[in-house]
């Protein structure tokens, strides 16, 4: 599936929105992180990015996306509902008693790859599976979207390093790079700067890009699976989190806050269809 950059963006606001509606109606939710990696999610699944089937959930030949920063799944099951791995009107029953989708991502919902939330995780499962498929000359790619406060776990850079000494090429790593974490503003209670940096001693190739520009996004992801290079690629995508919603974006306030009343209905004109 490939969509031009207006139909991306015109996606990108209806996923925003629906886990506007989920997370009000759950009452519960990571709504800012959500947004923040809602074009990144769009321009991975819609712009011709990742390889998968639906209707084929276990393809051995389709690339593996994790979600290492899971707090942030109601985006994700947004677009997988979309594409058809489970129904759409599921969405309605987001973490709800009977629903299967939880506040956070598990293998027992259909496209989920990897258990994750736990932060930290995400990157050491996805050198893993890119090491499996180097030692089976598997093609597919593995991806793994973390958040800049995730990087602030040592298994993190564990597996930084790991993928680096491996040189595998075949793994990804795109850093919702928003600048704010559970609490605070990142260059005010553990600045990772220079994050590039980092990632480059580690043995990566690093990309910086606007992480809500499709255009940007569609450049450097269709490089995927044509890497010449023998290094993994880490794409530092700058975001604002609450992206879409003016009063949410980079506020801190809005991590976990779920908008009701008057905030509920200012953020629905906003997202308008």
């Amino acid at each position: 599936m490939q969509k031009n950059i207006l139909e991306l963006e015109q996606k990108s606001r209806w996923v925003r929105r629906q886990v506007l509606e989920m997370i009000s109606s759950a009452g519960k939710g990571h709504i800012g992180g959500a947004f923040s990696c809602a074009d990144i999610l769009v321009a991975l699944y819609y712009g011709g990015i990742l390889r998968f089937d639906s209707t084929n959930k276990e393809s051995p030949g389709r690339d593996r996306f994790i979600l290492s920063k899971g707090h942030s799944a109601a985006s994700l099951y947004a677009v997988l509902a979309d594409l058809g791995y489970f129904a759409l009107s599921e969405l309605e029953n987001y973490q709800k008693e009977t629903s299967i989708l939880r506040g956070h991502p598990d293998r027992k919902i259909p496209g989920i790859e990897a258990d994750t939330g736990s932060l930290g995780h995400g990157l050491g499962i996805g050198a893993g599976i890119a090491l499996g498929a180097k030692m089976d000359a598997k093609d597919f790619i593995t991806c793994v979207l973390l958040g800049d406060g995730e990087c602030c776990e040592g298994s993190v850079w564990e597996a930084a390093m790991f993928a680096g000494h491996h040189k595998l090429n075949n793994l990804v790593a795109i850093v919702d790079r928003n600048g704010i974490c559970v609490t605070d503003f990142l260059k005010d209670c553990l600045d990772l700067e220079p994050l590039d940096k980092k990632w480059v001693s580690c043995g990566w190739d690093v990309v910086v890009i606007d992480g809500h520009s499709h255009q940007e996004l569609l450049s450097v992801c269709k490089q995927f699976h044509n890497k010449l290079g023998k290094r993994p690629l880490v794409v530092i995508a700058n975001t604002v989190k609450g992206k879409g919603v003016s009063f949410m974006e980079g506020n801190l306030d809005w991590h976990h806050s779920v908008p009701r009343g008057e905030d509920l209905e200012r953020a629905k004109k906003e997202l308008e269809l």
